[in-house]
């Protein structure tokens, strides 16, 4: 008797789990949270970039976490190499911002990453792909693949990205574009 009545406590639990997730019509948004979507948005407005390509960028480079540096140095959110931000800085006039700040404080981080997403944009004629993949190969390589016919820039042939680590970047991104694209009404 009692393993019968667990199992039906068992099964109303599930039951109600299930209606719960299927009658919030934005459940999937549990599983592929937004974090700074006020600093995101504010500077997707201010340089004219997609929001969801830098939610997406950033969920890929440090799933939402600050103060991440990686192997090769790159710092914060965004994930930007040191002589890139320098050089962000420089070239977007923005008032000096120690690489520490960069690596700690998301705002500005965000910003950096976002100018430096504009900035690709204008050099690969709006082409997101190809800006995804010169955000993590380097704009110099990624032309030299395009002028040299290795890669045509277009999703469908992403296989023949030379670098395997830029063609899983590629992917990724996409596809945590995809779905918060499907998932968020507006950002």
């Amino acid at each position: 008797m009692k393993i019968l009545r667990k199992k039906r406590v068992l099964l109303i639990m599930f039951v109600s789990f299930v209606l719960v997730l299927f009658l919030n019509t934005n459940w999937m948004a549990w599983f592929y949270p937004i974090e700074y979507k006020e600093e995101i948005r504010a500077q997707s407005q201010s340089y004219e970039v997609d929001p969801f390509l830098i939610a997406s960028i950033i969920k890929v480079e440090t799933n939402f976490k600050t103060s991440k540096e990686s192997k090769r140095g790159a710092i914060g959110l965004m994930q930007l190499m040191p002589d890139t931000a320098n050089w962000i800085l420089e070239q977007a006039k923005i008032p000096d911002t120690s690489l520490d700040e960069l690596k700690h404080e998301p705002e500005r981080n965000i910003q950096l990453g976002t100018w430096y997403l504009r900035n690709l944009s204008d050099q690969f004629n709006g082409n997101e792909i190809v800006m995804i993949a010169a955000y993590n190969a380097g704009p110099g390589k990624v032309s030299s693949w395009l002028k040299n016919g290795v890669w045509d820039g277009k999703l469908e042939t992403v296989k023949n990205i030379p670098f395997g680590e830029t063609r899983h970047y590629v992917q990724r991104v996409i596809y945590y574009y995809n779905q918060y694209v499907k998932i968020y009404d507006t950002f």
